[in-house]
């Protein structure tokens, strides 16, 4: 006998019988109860397996960090041009903590249906895993990949009137003096960071490294002399290099830059290293993939844009390759990226804290 109510309608009743009790009377939280019913063939999918009514509200983006961080502008470029695609407002909406982690704990708790997304970058989906012991989510499981946005190489600088005036003079000072020469990062964990261990293990050369809280306090302690060589987001740099207060010895690209096509890139130095920060977008694992696919075409309408190309360069930041901004690309790119940080992890004996 056919079922009198509407699909819309025996949907609404099989939630408010099934869904309350499991949610909220038993206490089970809305991840591990979105993998239970995602383990049951034919019991969410159907109805949610379509994008012909998404998005149906406003969609979300969580940004992990601060108002006014790259992160935050990133977020708020592609909002406005997805939102032109979608049909629907694109709010940006700030949760800043821990390293990222907040904001990404929180989006891998969300509905899976695509009206939450996170604007994910190296310390919440790379770096979390191997600083943290008890990571309230799992970077690799909990998020479903939509596309990779774009990277911001980082550089390695020093004060206009240093005696090294390359990357060989400064290793060979490194080399001269085992330890002796002090190096900034933008913090402990940093992609900064993360790269100078990268470049000491590439180049057999050991510096001191010394973590701050952010290049915008690194950069000037380089320009006061309290410090040799840093390495610092280009955007901080810039500035400094154009008034003629720093000297960027080699930038982390895989090629010469346009802001800054003059400055060599550490691969011209003999280092065959690129690094940096990256953003890309992410959803709650689980959601459908249609919805997903949809999503990521309203992404890269984005990138195309001329006006968000000119502006993501103006930051010092670069495109990701086409195939990046696919699904498949940037899940594998992910995957490439978590073995590096593990492994130059490892080899630098960082220790997951807490």
């Amino acid at each position: 006998m056919d079922d009198p109510l509407p699909v819309k309608s025996r949907w609404s009743c099989w939630e408010q019988r099934v869904s309350f009790p499991l949610v909220e009377e038993r206490n089970v939280s809305m991840r591990l109860y979105r993998r239970l019913v995602l383990a049951t063939p034919g019991l969410l999918l159907a109805p949610a397996a379509g994008a012909q009514d998404f998005p149906q509200r406003p969609v979300r983006i969580i940004v992990p960090f601060a108002a006014g961080t790259s992160s935050d502008i990133q977020g708020r470029l592609l909002a406005e041009r997805m939102a032109a695609r979608l049909g629907q407002p694109v709010i940006v909406e700030n949760r800043a903590g821990a390293g990222g982690t907040v904001g990404a704990d929180f989006v891998a708790r969300a509905a899976p249906d695509g009206h939450t997304l996170l604007l994910g970058s190296n310390g919440p989906l790379t770096n979390a895993s191997v600083l943290q012991a008890r990571l309230s989510y799992d970077p690799a499981a909990d998020f479903a990949p939509i596309s990779m946005i774009s990277r911001s190489p980082v550089t390695l600088t020093v004060r206009a009137d240093s005696p090294w005036r390359s990357v060989a003079d400064l290793l060979q000072a490194a080399r001269a003096r085992p330890g002796y020469v002090a190096i900034g990062s933008s913090g402990q964990g940093s992609a900064t960071h993360f790269l100078i261990e990268q470049v000491m293990s590439a180049a057999d050369v050991r510096l001191t490294h010394v973590p701050y809280r952010g290049s915008s306090q690194s950069v000037p302690d380089v320009l006061s002399g309290a410090i040799p060589v840093v390495m610092a987001e280009i955007s901080t740099v810039l500035p400094t290099w154009r008034d003629g207060m720093s000297r960027i010895l080699a930038m982390s690209s895989a090629g010469r830059m346009l802001i800054a096509p003059e400055v060599p890139t550490l691969i011209e130095n003999g280092l065959n290293l690129t690094g940096g920060s990256w953003a890309g977008l992410v959803a709650p694992a689980g959601t459908p993939t249609p919805v997903l696919a949809a999503l990521g075409v309203a992404v890269r309408a984005g990138l195309a844009d001329p006006d968000y190309r000119a502006r993501q360069a103006e930051l010092g930041a670069e495109i990701a390759a086409e195939s990046e901004q696919q699904p498949e690309g940037f899940a594998a790119w992910l995957t490439r990226e978590r073995a590096l940080i593990a492994e130059t992890a490892r080899r630098a004996g960082i220790k997951p804290a807490g």
